[in-house]
């Protein structure tokens, strides 16, 4: 019986063995080739590929087009799986791999349609570049059937890949504008909503569009909200007797709002995360971009920053890259730029081109609208098939108008339309790829006024030690009256002054964009706030700029010397002093100073070192930001609750990123008519905001010391798949579990899974001095030596070389 015990063991093990080893095969399989010689189709000569230890790519071509097919082919080697779901995911087509889970997501997106828009519109997509961009699709073709076995990932979901088109350039373009802006127009419906059904005096606090820590190029600093008196709104009146007011200011029945829509999330929630993000208090997409003028630096550089905030995997969604090929049309007739690509473009997004530097933040504009439609308005149908992996496909019927795909229908039959500047002729256009060429600020504009990309503040430097902003790609060109902050040519939408036409369906354009070049303090910096002031601002409209404080602490930075390095520029980025959060650290502390609650005492007792930055090892600041959480968004639960309660199954969360205005008046002047009616005082309200805080803490360890920023703030960076996979195999898939500093509100903006995809300070014509990071790595692939390489550096800090280093690997294309 031992003797077949150990037999069948042992055959098992070998069994074993042999599936591990088979499973190491496969992967090994589908690693791209580092070394040595390959023949390539339609290259006009050969092309060199060097990679250095982090794998950052240097292409030596001929040309743009053979430059193009070689960075193709090197795109779909490392990052064809990333590439598919960026074009998935823009075109509604994540089902077909991942099956009936990724439904909602397609069928959010499937209502725009944006695959057969792309290719209706395909011919000024590519406008001049449908050679290049054969050519990098050719590329990718070629480079994935290269591989001995299809990308691992397809291995793991059991599905194959298919090949890449001229459309699918086009469409991971379209990612970004999905990533970047709200595809839905959730804030601007639900403001219009709201705006219905509350009084002028409540509205008006919901909607206030800045606050002290404003920091715009243009204008003063908004400042906090003028809190209304009690004649004009009373909370404890509102919510105790019922008085809704109507647009005519008639009154209507009211329930009290209810315990449970005062508080939107559970503390655990607010505090770590849990089932989505504190609403007043949490991340989106943004990014820091800054600049100093050559009056400011020893030998009259000018000096570009750059950090774009998005969420955060493994691998990174940028590839690192230098293209140098001839260019008869380029400056001395070559061009060599240096940057950051996005796999399934064959562009540097951001970099230097040793005449210009660029760099980018959102704009965060009003890049929609919602149109009311009467009820028998003329539609077009479409029918959009999803396929489902593992089941059959759904059929989704969308109904499409002039303005745009309808969204819902009215009980009279009226309806809501939407129109995007994402769904429109011209919203990608890849002229922008001309960056790389351009030969100082004045051409670097010029090629931005023709580019077709999401609304973004660009700001371009140059060799001469010129600086300027502009606010480029694809922005709604209003006609009649639109922009109102209401749904367009409702009956009872709001109207602008002197304005008398309807509101009309809306094409996109690119150029005459506002723009500040050569400031006189020669500096320039942006971060997703209100960057216009007056008639430039009404026009571009108002999209949820981000809370100022995250400006406002690079702008002082900047004024805070008059001298500058590429290091000064870091040392701004990796700013995490905690600023804004210090008079919330204060006001937690008086709030638990003359506490004999036990809990508080015990809060009271670990906070009371205040270090000023959102360091890892920090108590006091993890709590400051919990209290503050907490405080947020019980206020907005409370100054939300009467519409909610009015508009029930109608009501949509809106986005209020600048609540601490309208905060911290509140808490300053502490009004007994805005009290929420759930408390009997302010302090009532402090004390419930920090007992909350306690309980989440002590729920996670009874040792509140142990409670750092840190512990809280680890990065959980991940390839995709990795969620699908066990604890066991997960941590294969993802970089090392440290903790971060930084926040959102400072300029280091650091979470779990979402910060700077990229950091990157230079100087055109001085790139040797640049530095970079980036998280995650350039590869795909666990088992590739660039799998996470310099990951580790942008976790600390540290500064990596702009240019390439030695070089480790390369690989030569040749034709055939």
């Amino acid at each position: 019986m031992l003797r077949w015990l150990l037999r069948v063991l042992g055959t098992v093990l070998g069994l074993l063995l042999l599936s591990l080893l088979i499973v190491w095969m496969l992967l090994r399989g589908s690693l791209p080739q580092l070394d040595g010689e390959l023949a390539l189709p339609g290259l006009s000569a050969p092309v060199s590929l060097d990679r250095d230890a982090n794998g950052m790519l240097t292409v030596d071509a001929a040309n743009e087009a053979d430059m193009a097919r070689a960075l193709g082919y090197v795109h779909a080697q490392e990052r064809f799986f990333e590439m598919d779901l960026m074009r998935r995911s823009a075109a509604g087509e994540l089902s077909e791999l991942f099956g009936a889970d990724a439904l909602p997501l397609d069928r959010r997106m499937r209502l725009h349609r944006l695959r057969a828009r792309t290719l209706e519109n395909l011919d000024t997509s590519l406008g001049s570049k449908r050679a290049v961009v054969q050519a990098y699709r050719d590329g990718v073709n070629a480079g994935l059937a290269a591989l001995p076995v299809r990308p691992w990932p397809y291995l793991l979901l059991r599905q194959q890949p298919r090949p890449w088109e001229l459309e699918d350039s086009v469409l991971t373009g379209l990612a970004m504008y999905a990533d970047l802006q709200d595809p839905t127009n959730t804030r601007e419906l639900a403001l219009a909503r709201i705006r219905e059904v509350v009084p002028p005096a409540l509205y008006a606090l919901l909607a206030h569009d800045g606050s002290e820590w404003d920091a715009p190029l243009f204008g003063q600093a908004r400042g906090n909200a003028v809190l209304p008196d009690a004649g004009a709104l009373d909370l404890r009146v509102l919510g105790a007797s019922g008085v809704e007011a109507k647009a005519d200011g008639a009154s209507a029945a009211l329930t009290p709002p209810s315990a449970s829509q005062m508080v939107p999330l559970s503390p655990a929630g607010r505090e770590r995360g849990l089932g989505g993000p504190p609403l007043a208090a949490e991340y989106f997409p943004g990014s820091n971009n800054f600049a100093v003028a050559g009056a400011l630096t020893a030998d009259g550089r000018a000096i570009i920053a750059d950090d774009m905030h998005l969420s955060l995997r493994a691998p990174n969604i940028w590839f690192r890259a230098r293209l140098r090929y001839t260019e008869p049309t380029a400056p001395e007739g070559r061009i060599d730029v240096t940057g950051f690509t996005l796999p399934g473009l064959p562009a540097v997004i951001v970099g230097s081109n040793t005449r210009v530097a660029w760099a980018f933040t959102n704009s965060y504009i009003d890049t929609a609208d919602y149109a009311w439609l009467p009820a028998g308005t003329p539609l077009q149908n479409h029918t959009e098939t999803i396929a489902v992996a593992g089941q059959s496909p759904e059929t989704l019927v969308v109904r499409e108008s002039s303005w745009g795909p309808v969204t819902s229908e009215n009980t009279d039959g009226s309806l809501l339309a939407l129109r995007w500047a994402g769904q429109l002729k011209g919203a990608v256009k890849l002229e922008f790829a001309d960056m790389a060429k351009a030969a100082d600020l004045d051409a670097a504009l010029a090629v931005a006024d023709r580019s077709g990309i999401p609304a973004q503040n660009l700001l371009v430097g140059d060799r001469k030690g010129r600086i300027g902003w502009r606010l480029i790609g694809a922005r709604p060109d209003r006609v009649g009256n639109c922009n109102v902050g209401g749904i367009a040519n409702a009956p009872d939408a709001p109207t602008m002054e002197g304005a008398n036409a309807p509101c009309q369906p809306w094409a996109v354009r690119t150029n005459q964009a506002p723009s500040l070049i050569d400031p006189a303090d020669h500096r320039l910096w942006t971060a997703n706030g209100r960057v216009l002031d007056g008639d430039a601002l009404a026009i571009a409209g108002d999209g949820g700029y981000d809370f100022g404080a995250r400006a406002k602490q690079i702008r002082d930075g900047l004024f805070a010397r008059e001298r500058f390095t590429e290091r000064d520029l870091l040392a701004i980025q990796l700013d995490d002093r905690a600023l804004l959060m210090e008079r919330w650290w204060k006001l937690m502390r008086q709030t638990l100073e003359h506490s004999d609650d036990p809990a508080l005492k015990r809060l009271e007792a670990v906070s009371r070192d205040w270090q000023g930055h959102a360091s890892v090892d920090s108590v006091s600041y993890r709590m400051a930001r919990g209290f503050r959480g907490i405080t947020l968004d019980t206020l907005q639960g409370a100054l939300l609750a009467p519409a909610k309660e009015v508009l029930g199954e109608g009501y949509v969360a809106p986005n209020l990123p600048q609540l601490e205005g309208v905060v911290w008046p509140l808490l300053n002047e502490r009004p007994a008519h805005l009290l929420p009616p759930s408390f009997k005082s302010w302090d009532a309200l402090l004390v419930d905001s920090a007992q909350q805080l306690e309980r989440d803490l002590a729920a996670q360890g009874p040792d509140l010391s142990q409670r750092t920023w840190g512990e809280r703030n680890t990065a959980a960076i991940c390839h995709p798949v990795s969620r699908a996979l066990p604890a066991l195999f997960k941590r294969w898939l993802c970089m090392s579990r440290e903790p971060l500093p930084g926040d959102n509100n400072m300029p280091r903006v650091q979470g779990p899974s979402f910060g700077a995809s990229e950091r990157m300070v230079v100087s055109p014509g001085h790139e040797a001095d640049g530095i970079v990071h980036m998280p995650g790595g350039q590869s795909g692939h666990p088992l590739s030596p660039f799998w996470g390489a310099g990951h580790d550096d942008w976790a600390k800090g540290r500064p990596t070389p702009f240019l390439p280093g030695t070089t480790e690997h390369t690989l030569t294309l040749r034709p055939r």
